[in-house]
């Protein structure tokens, strides 16, 4: 498990790096002073937003390549028309347009949902998922993913981490420019040469993990509101059910990164590797649909 977090913030971070070298590069060609904040800012905003919703923008695209999945356009069997018409009555209910339905070969029991838009998105689910779970546990998955959908999740992440990007990249060049000063002693034509591109390197990878750990805690916040969504449209003990399903039989997940933080699981590890986690634990989410059960009854009462 360790192994896969550290792919994935490996990935993350050295994007993040590539993007802040071209920035770096430009800052140089265009002749964007160091003591220039605003246009760096400027900058900064430009390449941290332009990734993230650049990945947003192709974030179909991308999730039907790697996982080679088979969309339903015309449902070839009994299983599939299932599978359609259940994700069209929930998007119906939950006043978003039909997603793009498919599904992908994995052992797993997962699933996901993707795309730039609350109108323009996909659910998929994992051959592993359609074998080991009954109708109404596979209908508590897709309404999970459904609420996503409808929760805007999908651009929401984007935008948290554009800002975050945003933050990483100007932060990185501004706390670098002080300390190649002091470095530097300020002398006349010190500071911008190779020391200061080194440290605003270095700078950029502990910010970025520390930018990590915010977008993780929002995504394990999400995690509980579509949990609390596909109650909703699904059914209360469907839910918990198929998180039941899912703590008993959970594996490694196979998803690829760029979709990962929106299966309907995950695994969380003790002390700091639960802060890099996109999933909060499932006994934690499962306790949480209880408590509002009961909350509901006590007020019903």
């Amino acid at each position: 498990m360790f192994k896969r977090i550290a792919l994935f913030l490996a990935t993350n971070l050295a994007v993040m790096v590539l993007l802040g070298i071209v920035l770096s590069v430009l800052q140089g060609v265009f002749g964007v002073s160091l003591g220039n904040n605003g246009l760096l800012l400027v900058m900064a905003a430009v390449f941290g937003f332009g990734g993230s919703l650049f990945s947003l923008a192709i974030s179909k695209w991308v999730a039907k390549r790697t996982t080679g999945m088979h969309l339903i356009e015309q449902p070839r069997n009994e299983g599939e028309a299932w599978l359609y018409n259940t994700v069209k009555r929930q998007a119906e209910a939950a006043g978003i347009r039909m997603p793009e339905v498919g599904i992908y070969d994995a052992p797993e029991i997962n699933a996901f949902a993707t795309g730039p838009s609350r109108n323009n998105s996909l659910v998929a689910v994992s051959t592993g998922l359609l074998r080991a779970m009954d109708r109404d546990e596979a209908e508590a998955v897709l309404a999970h993913e459904v609420s996503h959908v409808a929760n805007g999740d999908m651009v929401t992440m984007a935008l948290i981490q554009g800002v975050l990007n945003t933050f990483v990249f100007y932060l990185a060049r501004v706390v670098g420019r002080i300390v190649d000063g002091f470095i530097s002693g300020n002398r006349e034509g010190g500071g911008g040469g190779l020391a200061y591109y080194a440290i605003v390197f270095a700078l950029e990878i502990v910010f970025g993990l520390l930018a990590s750990v915010i977008t993780m805690w929002f995504s394990r916040w999400r995690e509980f509101r579509a949990d609390a969504g596909g109650a909703h449209l699904a059914g209360r003990e469907k839910m918990i059910s198929a998180l039941e399903k899912l703590a008993r039989t959970y594996g490694q997940s196979t998803l690829p990164s760029q979709v990962r933080a929106f299966g309907i699981s995950g695994s969380v590890g003790p002390g700091l590797k639960r802060l890099f986690m996109s999933h909060p634990p499932l006994a934690e989410r499962i306790q949480a649909l209880r408590d509002a059960s009961a909350s509901a009854g006590v007020v019903r009462g």
